[in-house]
């Protein structure tokens, strides 16, 4: 049987920009579409040159991909002026790149409203682009917004919007569902009859998420007729977003029982970088993943009750449709108070320790956890605090850093600032070391305190040198006035893996340094630091 090939058309650069608080600079966007093409994405799209400094910026360098055409976005030529002296439309001529998509209105209401011109001019603007960039050999895409609304309101009208660019030499028409109303039901049957006007290899599908259906109208596309594909890294987009790639890409490409009639020109060493990928722009955007995505997520294969872990250990498909490491993505098995041994043992083994089925340890080790968690604590999120307590309770962890004690004050000066100090009274190798430090909260003080004076700490300097905690919550267990605080302090190093540890206690401060503490601890641990003598 021969398959077909779908096409990946990236608007990450473009789409994703448009989400509240997104803003890319020039070397987020030059990172982010590296990364698509590794990847191995058969477009992306740059951006809009000519709309802002950083699009016009982005477009006047060089770049070498391997596997995606660069594409420049703009809207069709305004009534009035010919294409070749559209100003929208030279500036796209000359980001020189050798697609172009051109986003254009095929509502009748938008016309009228949204425009103010009558439907035929509307028409021949269209016609007109669509010519101007075909003679320049460019590879033309029409992205047809507001399709799906126009469709409904007047089939006739959108239908012969698509066709005026078609007629032309387009090579994709792009079948928009830009307020993301549409339902699968509705994609079917409507990508149906444009595919009886437009061949199916020259249709795409461009889904908002609005009804949260995004990625599954975008395969209800597929089945229907369209062969391009477009959505961003993680969904990213205004609104409720775009069709998320990290999802589509996947299921197409390794659910093959049910695409077996297509296929993607991806490598299948490059689905491994999806996980990366994914985390990438999380990181360019300076905010935490969401660890619930679909392939990608940090819990996307985590393993929490008992019964699910023993069933994982003796056949992973018992509990996971495919095996994580295929899209650069890693099993989790999380300890909590409703593990059971063999979460315990399994989650050991993930750190490195071997450890007899029948060993005492082990129920030690379940019930600490489980008297733990009752009193507030949570280890599915602080693999470094449950490392630290399981080695201890093991014996592997040598004592480090001796804190005798600690005071903090916090108080409001003159000027009317809160100023917050700290103190600690440290001991290494037997040699008492009082550090001070200041911060703009008592934890930021403690932190300092530490890490400022950490050319005291003598063989520990250089251990200390690149830790540095990057994110710090806190979570009021109980109401009343003696309410339990839980704090959690995720914690990173030069090497850049993160790490999160954990801390209760009635007080907020005593939570926090515990919780500081075995950060620390975590830190010498697995840096391979000395014991303190």
């Amino acid at each position: 049987m021969n398959k077909e090939r779908l096409y990946i058309f990236d608007t990450t650069l473009r789409d994703g920009a448009q989400t509240q608080g997104v803003d890319f600079s020039v070397n987020d966007k030059e990172k982010i579409a590296y990364a698509l093409d590794n990847l191995g994405v058969d477009y992306i799209e740059g951006g809009w040159p000519g709309a802002n400094p950083t699009d016009t910026e982005f477009f006047q360098k060089k770049y070498r991909f391997i596997n995606a055409k660069l594409t420049s976005f703009g809207m069709t030529k305004k009534t009035g002026r010919s294409a070749n002296n559209d100003p929208g439309l030279s500036a796209l001529l000359n980001s020189n790149t050798p697609a172009v998509c051109l986003v254009g209105k095929t509502w009748d209401f938008h016309v009228d409203i949204a425009l103010g011109i009558s439907n035929e001019e509307n028409l021949e603007n269209i016609r007109e682009s669509a010519k101007h960039f075909v003679k320049e050999n460019k590879e033309f895409m029409f992205d047809a917004e507001h399709f799906f609304d126009g469709y409904k309101a007047n089939p006739k009208y959108a239908l012969s919007c698509l066709k005026a660019a078609f007629d032309q030499g387009t090579r994709w028409v792009v079948l928009c569902d830009t307020n993301g109303g549409t339902l699968p039901h509705e994609i079917t049957k409507i990508v149906t009859e444009v595919s009886k006007i437009i061949p199916g290899m020259n249709l795409g599908i461009h889904a908002h998420n609005d009804t949260g259906n995004a990625v599954a109208n975008t395969l209800a596309a597929v089945f229907a007729g369209v062969r391009q594909i477009q959505g961003t890294i993680n969904g990213l987009g205004e609104r409720c977003g775009n069709a998320n790639l990290m999802s589509l890409i996947p299921t197409i490409f390794l659910k093959r029982d049910f695409f077996s009639k297509f296929y993607l020109q991806i490598e299948p060493k490059n689905i491994k970088n999806l996980t990366q990928c994914s985390r990438l722009l999380d990181e360019i955007l300076n905010r935490k993943p969401n660890k619930h995505l679909p392939y990608v997520g940090a819990a996307a294969f985590s393993h929490k009750g008992g019964l699910h872990v023993s069933a994982v250990q003796k056949d992973p498909k018992t509990y996971e449709h495919i095996d994580p490491e295929e899209v650069g993505n890693s099993r989790n098995i999380v300890v909590s108070d409703q593990s059971g041994k063999s979460n315990i043992i399994s989650r050991l083994k993930t750190i490195g320790i071997e450890i007899k089925e029948n060993d005492p340890k082990i129920k030690k080790l379940l019930d600490e956890v489980k008297d733990r968690e009752f009193i507030g604590y949570s280890y599915d999120g602080a693999d470094a605090s449950f490392e630290l307590l399981a080695r201890r309770i093991i014996g592997e962890i040598p004592r480090y850093i001796i804190i005798k004690e600690y005071d903090v004050s916090v108080k409001k000066n003159s000027t009317g600032k809160i100023i917050s100090s700290a103190k600690a009274h440290l001991e290494v190798d037997g040699e008492k070391i009082v550090c001070k430090g200041e911060g703009n909260g008592p934890v930021n003080a403690l932190d300092n305190a530490i890490r400022q004076n950490v050319d005291r700490l003598n063989k520990y300097s250089k251990y200390l040198k690149d830790f540095k905690l990057v994110d710090y919550k806190v979570r009021i267990l109980n109401t009343g006035t003696e309410a339990v605080t839980r704090v959690s302090i995720e914690s990173t190093d030069s090497k850049g893996k993160n790490w999160f540890t954990i801390g209760v206690s009635e007080n907020i401060i005593d939570a926090s340094f515990k919780a500081l503490v075995d950060s620390l601890d975590y830190k010498l641990f697995k840096d391979n630091a000395p014991a303190s003598l």
